[in-house]
Order: C-alpha cells, then sequence, then structure tokens
C-alpha cells in the first residue's frame, strides 16, 4: 500500500485520517495474504479519499504564492523612490 505524504495526511479531516488508518490496515493486511487484486481496490478507494486533501494543499500553496506576490509587489515603490 502507498501512503500518501506527510503534508496531506496533516490536511485530512478527524473522519477522513479515521478511514484512511482503516483502509490501511486493511489493505495491509490484504496484502499479508497475497491478496493484491483485493489490495489494489483498497488503494484505489485511499486515492480517493485523500482527493480533497490534496485540493487543501494546492490551495494554501496558491494563497501562500499570492501572499508572497503581494509582499513583492508592496515592495516595488519603495525601490522606485531609492532610484530617484
Amino acid at each position: 500500500m502507498r501512503h500518501c505524504s506527510v503534508q496531506v495526511r496533516g490536511l485530512l479531516t478527524r473522519h477522513e485520517l479515521d478511514r484512511y488508518n482503516a483502509l490501511m490496515d486493511v489493505g495491509s493486511y490484504l496484502e499479508s495474504q497475497e491478496r493484491y487484486d483485493l489490495a489494489y481496490t483498497i488503494q484505489q478507494e485511499v486515492d480517493l479519499l485523500i482527493l480533497p486533501a490534496i485540493e487543501r494543499l494546492k490551495e494554501k500553496s496558491r494563497a501562500r504564492d499570492r501572499a508572497t506576490a503581494e509582499y513583492l509587489e508592496s515592495l516595488r515603490p519603495d525601490e522606485e523612490e531609492d532610484d530617484n
């Protein structure tokens, strides 16, 4: 079973995290029993479960990029005054 990143896991809601952990337990058990066909189905479910957290991570990144751009833009008038 493939785990998601720590960043994504940190953005899962409590309900999503509980479900994620349960699915990973089931998937690990199925792999230990060499039932890879069923473990694949569980992995697909995990992949669907983490999609909202991935979107939340992307939005945090976009917000950080916007804040950085605004900060850099706020420095521009100061630079122009220094040039004059």
